[in-house]
């Protein structure tokens, strides 16, 4: 059997630039010992020069997936490493309030968490998943290597000032704003390629209708997020006492060091991934587009009993949503050939079914937004709080407020290796399902944790808030309120814990639930709602603050945090997460999962 292998351009038949298997029989025996080994083939998929895959453990599988993992780690150290600790730089160096700060970061982290669903549909539309990763790694190294120029640079920094060991800009110019800005969103261009396509592409390395290897598939979105978490831990334990004790050029300069080795691993073991291969045909996003509207043009137009009964046998079997959406059977009207015309579209019911799975996900998105607000808090007033409280550890050293977020990524270390290796198998034994339990469900678990931890920093914030006051520490914004800053870890152990449910389960539900050539977009939809999250947050500071500050009066996030009032905005966000969880618990109940084909 010949292989034509090689790069090849956009035009021929592979999927978006990556390899696709030619193949033209030259030998029986050959073609004897592929039809022996039909049955271990991995269906669409290639190795690196473009042949079809039979032997599964040559190819994908974990030992491409670590490697994978590698840039979901220098990802997750960077990203954290940077945002966790951007409002003390923002309300530091750069002199803005705590209102502008939270929604300077609200804005950049909407954008950062919806940037995935654009990459995403051009890597599923155009260059594929590595080439997209690829890309996007160099965009990522340039957008930190100028993040790190912003601070040193002799041209930037003329208008600092040295005081106490560290460094302060005394009049920030427009100029110094705008390259810092720059810089932060070229990496944001960067990031979301990444985060879009490498998750994805980790999941390809497994093939779901293999009963083994669909196990694997969902440890690894465990591992991935475990991954996630790693990194994470890892910068708050370093980064962020770079920065504040070291310099923001070191701490920014670190995180470009750590991707460049991460995105050379991943160069590494090319020759070991497996390729997706999907049939040449119509961008599914616009097979989507299309069923609408052809339902739209065939509104006041009675399907013939004939025409549908046709289109449904079609199917493997009645699918179990059939009868959802009917609005949209209307695209299966054949037009007859009498008044046939050239714009009039017929769809299949493969199609209608695809586009009736898309409809069934929006109320599920929707439902989860608010969870996303939550999500947001933990790199805004959470930071500014610990920073106005005790942070000493023994005599001279003072920890980072930002990085006591490291109690949460260690808590849910040992809580992903319990759910994955002791609670999964367990409910799978109840059940019978290969997860445990399904993807709503985890979700579900998740918002209820969220919830609970909004009612504890809720809780916690009102008990600094009277301290601030039998202290007479009121109007003394810069003095140090006399309670540890340990007093905010149970919220962060809360939040962490409540994404091993949400986020994988987001994760996992949109990346499955999608049609298969959009599964980068599913993540990217997963990722959407983050973004989302971080433009509501960013909306709800911007109305509240207007609504509590008129009159002389303090608003609930007044620069001086012992006046705020950011018990108040945690029992709202606690409030909308009760009635979200509620909401999502009665859209779940009515969604039919999407047939495995």
């Amino acid at each position: 059997m010949a292989i034509l292998s090689g790069v090849v351009d956009g035009n021929n038949d592979y999927e978006h630039g990556e390899p696709l298997l030619i193949t033209t029989s030259s030998s029986s025996d050959h073609g004897e010992g592929r039809n022996l080994r039909r049955s271990d083939a991995v269906e669409s998929v290639v190795d690196y020069r473009g042949d079809r895959v039979y032997d599964r453990s040559k190819y994908g599988g974990w030992k491409s997936a670590y490697s994978i993992i590698a840039i979901d780690i220098a990802d997750s150290f960077t990203y954290w490493g940077i945002s966790s600790n951007l409002i003390s730089y923002l309300t530091g160096p750069l002199g803005q309030s705590t209102v502008t700060a939270a929604e300077n970061i609200n804005i950049w982290g909407g954008v950062v968490s919806l940037l995935p669903f654009l990459s995403a549909f051009v890597a599923d539309s155009y260059l594929g998943r590595f080439r997209t990763v690829l890309i996007s790694g160099f965009i990522y190294i340039l957008g930190l290597g100028l993040l790190s120029l912003s601070v040193v640079l002799p041209s930037l920094i003329s208008s600092l000032n040295y005081n106490d060991n560290s460094f302060f800009f005394s009049s920030p110019t427009s100029y110094q704003l705008v390259f810092f800005f720059c810089s932060l969103y070229i990496m944001a261009i960067g990031r979301s390629g990444c985060k879009s396509c490498a998750q994805a592409f980790g999941a390809d390395q497994f093939d779901g209708r293999d009963p083994k290897e669909c196990k694997s598939k969902s440890s690894f979105f465990n591992w991935w997020f475990l991954g996630l978490i790693f990194g994470n831990g890892i910068s708050h334990l370093t980064l962020n006492y770079i920065q504040d004790n070291m310099g923001w050029g070191l701490g920014f300069g670190i995180p470009c060091t750590v991707v460049v080795v991460a995105l050379v691993i991943f160069l590494l073991r090319t020759k070991t991934y497996r390729y997706s291969v999907i049939e040449k045909k119509q961008n599914p996003l616009v097979r989507i587009t299309r069923v609408f509207i052809a339902a739209a043009k065939n509104w006041r137009k009675t399907p013939s009993l004939d025409s549908l009964q046709e289109d449904t046998v079609k199917l493997p079997g009645m699918h179990l949503g059939a009868n959802q959406f009917r609005f949209l059977d209307k695209a299966l009207i054949d037009i007859s050939k009498d008044s046939l015309r050239k714009n009039d579209i017929k769809c299949t019911a493969d199609q209608v079914e695809e586009a009736k799975a898309a409809i069934r996900l929006v109320p599920i998105w929707l439902t989860c937004l608010i969870y996303g607000i939550a999500v947001a808090q933990s790199t805004t007033f959470c930071i500014k709080q610990g920073n106005t409280m005790n942070r000493k550890i023994g005599r001279d050293f003072e920890i980072p407020s930002a990085s006591m977020q490291i109690f949460g990524s260690v808590a849910v270390v040992f809580s992903i290796v319990f759910y994955d290796r002791v609670f999964v198998p367990s409910a799978r034994s109840f059940t019978g399902k290969p997860t445990g339990i399904t993807m709503l469900q985890r979700i579900g678990c998740g918002m209820f944790v969220s919830t609970v931890s909004m009612v504890v920093a809720a809780i916690v914030e009102k008990t600094r808030l009277q301290i601030a006051l039998d202290n007479g520490l009121i109007d003394m914004p810069q003095a140090t309120v006399p309670m540890s800053i340990w007093w905010l870890v149970p919220q962060y152990i809360l939040q962490d814990t409540s994404d091993i449910f949400a986020l994988i389960g987001m994760q996992e539900f949109f990346y499955d639930q999608v049609p298969n050539e959009l599964r980068s977009v599913g993540l990217g939809l997963y990722s959407s709602i983050l973004g989302m999250g971080h433009f509501l947050s960013g909306f709800l500071i911007s109305i509240v603050d207007k609504l509590t500050s008129g009159s002389g009066r303090y608003s609930w996030f007044s620069d001086n945090l012992n006046r705020a009032h950011i018990d108040f905005f945690y029992w709202l966000l606690a409030g909308l997460s009760a009635f979200e969880l509620l909401t999502f618990i009665y859209v779940s109940k009515s969604y039919i999962y999407k047939s495995c084909r």
